[in-house]
């Protein structure tokens, strides 16, 4: 029986995915929540910039040098160390917040080069920025083909005031959503959330740099690096009930997810989940607010 679709191949689909691609996924609730340890949950900062950056995906700005870079991406459900490196780094200024990836891998490709096309049936890497009523998900492949969307938390939906947002107006024919409760973990206290799949985070500046070749398995490259801007402004969305400062001052604390998702697992791991963090969800689902890393804003230098 054919998949109910809207205009766009989106949450079925993708749900689908994730579950065939981790078999487990619905065995591994937990009681506890979070399903990891506070004390597990990774930290990074952002260093405030005050040189112009392009967005070109090569990172070879002077600021990328001087950022901090995380520690190498792990498996999402264990913790567990991987056998290809993943790094990111973050920065900010007055008008945006930047992040740059750096990505292993001996054999690049990609097959999606449509925007929304489901780019997480290729490798991919991925950020979710957790605000108080909900999470904006963005991916990308090597082709610097995007997939994104908005998830607003139900019982945030109408008292925040996002529902009277044109674009999110769920009374409105041409205002795509439905009902969202998680991948592999289905019993977040919060309860369902409204996805917004058909809307688009138009403003959002993305590239690729590709350290080999694409779609050449007879070589051996060397992975590939992605490059984002966020502009605050548009941030606002995600906290209409509690407004936060846009841009943030020195000192505050975001919760931002940072994650990759490879068609390729190590052949010599076999509890390798084929998806990757910074930090570990305990479970195979990134809709997981309270476990992504804390994100701290810092001044210049730091």
């Amino acid at each position: 029986m054919p998949l109910i679709q809207t205009p766009r191949l989106i949450l079925v689909a993708h749900l689908l995915f994730l579950c065939f691609a981790e078999p487990n996924a619905m065995a591994q609730e937990r009681a506890a929540f979070p399903p990891i340890e506070l004390a597990n949950i990774r930290k990074i900062k952002a260093t405030q910039i005050s040189e112009p950056i392009k967005i070109d995906g090569k990172l070879d700005e002077p600021s990328w040098a001087k950022a901090n870079r995380s520690e190498s991406f792990v498996d999402l459900i264990t913790g567990s160390p991987t056998h290809l490196k993943t790094h990111v780094s973050v920065l900010w200024d007055q008008t945006h917040l930047y992040l740059g990836y750096q990505i292993e891998e001996p054999n690049l490709a990609a097959k999606f080069k449509k925007e929304d096309d489901p780019i997480y049936q290729d490798n991919d890497v991925e950020f979710f920025i957790a605000g108080q009523d909900g999470y904006y998900e963005f991916e990308i492949n090597a082709h610097g083909t995007i997939y994104d969307g908005l998830f607003v938390w139900q019982s945030a939906y109408e008292t925040s005031g996002l529902a009277k947002w044109p674009q999110f107006d769920r009374t409105q024919p041409n205002v795509q959503s439905q009902a969202f409760n998680g991948v592999g973990y289905t019993k977040h206290p919060r309860g369902l959330r409204w996805a917004f799949l058909e809307w688009d985070f138009s403003s959002i500046q993305s590239a690729v740099h590709i350290d080999g070749t694409l779609n050449d398995p007879s070589d051996t490259d060397q992975g590939w690096s992605v490059e984002v801007a966020i502009p605050w402004k548009e941030l606002a969305m995600l906290d209409l009930s509690k407004p936060r400062d846009l841009p943030p001052k020195v000192g505050d604390v975001w919760r931002i997810d940072f994650s990759r998702f490879n068609q390729t697992k190590d052949p010599a791991n076999p509890k390798d989940s084929g998806g990757w963090a910074l930090s570990p969800h305990g479970v195979w689902d990134s809709h997981i607010p309270e476990v992504f890393p804390y994100v701290t804003f810092a001044g210049p230098g730091h």
